[in-house]
């Protein structure tokens, strides 16, 4: 019994992974339509959302079949827990990558306001966030989770930075208004990335040692020392 709940385990971290990756890669090609003016790998990023709804659902529906036939206690309660929760925000991250897409495809109307430089290392690093969030749950990795949560000030700054910039064309010339919203808009969604690949990485600090560390100082929230 105890090896069969150890597959069960196995399988869920597996397909939070395989639908982590595919929201990974929607906010990688949404970025990459953005810069590109790609409205066709837009668009397909638009329609690839319905295949993260299904896993979305069908995970949760697995988890809640997992606590019905197992009742699990501890460490198992507080992974299937942990892995609810996670899939929740992984299908608000794809949510965010279709956002995206539709800015672009807005932004496709009229020519281009200005290179792409900040939001591209902005993506990069939400980005990243999220690839160590998931890291940090198959790891079990408390120290990681911990440094995914301070990364998230890097985000939030260079998020103020683009919009200060957007501000200043906005001031130059009404006809700016328009697409510099936009972008200010995409700016947001990667902000909420950055986010939502936080609240993953709280939950995995829960997760690995029962502590909620959510409304704490990043300072609070320092790995331990060994």
């Amino acid at each position: 019994m105890a090896r069969k709940l150890e597959h069960d385990l196995s399988d869920l971290k597996d397909r939070v992974l395989r639908m982590g990756s595919l929201v990974e890669d929607a906010i990688r090609k949404s970025i990459k339509a953005l810069v590109e003016r790609d409205r066709e790998l837009a668009l397909a990023v638009i329609d690839g959302d319905a295949v993260v709804n299904t896993h979305d659902v069908e995970i949760e529906e697995e988890c809640i079949r997992l606590l019905a036939i197992w009742q699990p206690t501890g460490s198992n309660l507080r992974f299937i827990t942990t892995a609810i929760k996670i899939i929740t925000d992984l299908e608000r991250m794809g949510d965010l990558a279709v956002d995206i897409c539709e800015r672009t495809i807005e932004l496709l109307e009229e020519p281009q306001l200005k290179p792409y430089i900040d939001i591209p290392r902005m993506a990069e690093a939400s980005q990243k966030m999220l690839k160590d969030s998931l890291d940090a749950f198959v790891e079990k990795d408390a120290d990681l989770a911990v440094k995914v949560c301070a990364a998230d000030d890097f985000v939030d700054n260079l998020n103020q930075q683009i919009f200060n910039e957007l501000l200043v064309y906005m001031l130059q010339d009404p006809k700016n208004i328009a697409r510099a919203v936009r972008l200010t808009y995409v700016a947001k969604y990667l902000e909420r990335v950055g986010d939502h690949a936080t609240n993953i990485a709280e939950m995995v600090v829960y997760m690995v040692k029962g502590k909620v560390i959510r409304h704490m100082a990043c300072e609070v929230r320092e790995p331990e020392k060994h």
